[in-house]
């Protein structure tokens, strides 16, 4: 299967795909877990091969700030200086910065103990949590119906 997309019958209602097609079929969960992997793979090697040593506060600040310059790069991908004539938004280099932030949030979160189960479970919380305050049920200042 040369094509990354394809899929080849292979009889009695076998269908074989390709690799990209199966991981694209894989729940979200999975997917995480699969960046959390190859992002532990990166941190390592970085880690090794430029021997750094870092304390988890050490890590934290050089990450939120690496997080910092992401979102600026982000921002200057789209058309936020109202003083200036709006130019087309370059898409695909909008997404690469997006991803970038990606890498350093999950290095942030294997730094603070967060596995992509935790990430899943404390989202669905806090997503939660911010529907009941957006429907008034909050007893945090600001969101009253």
């Amino acid at each position: 299967m040369n094509n990354p997309t394809e899929r080849r019958n292979l009889g009695n209602g076998i269908v074989a795909t390709s690799p990209a097609r199966r991981r694209e079929a894989q729940p979200a969960a999975n997917l995480l877990a699969e960046m959390y992997a190859k992002q532990t793979e990166l941190d390592t090697r970085i880690i090794t091969e430029r021997l750094v040593d870092k304390s988890v506060d050490e890590w934290v600040i050089g990450l939120t700030i690496a997080m910092e310059s992401e979102l600026d790069e982000i921002r200057r991908e789209v058309n936020w200086k109202w003083w200036k004539n709006a130019k087309p938004i370059d898409k695909p280099a909008l997404r690469g910065e997006v991803i970038d932030m990606w890498h350093f949030m999950l290095s942030l979160s294997r730094v603070v103990g967060l596995e992509p189960a935790d990430i899943h479970r404390l989202y669905m919380e806090k997503n939660a949590e911010n529907h009941v305050r957006q429907d008034g049920g909050s007893a945090k200042e600001g969101y009253a119906l």
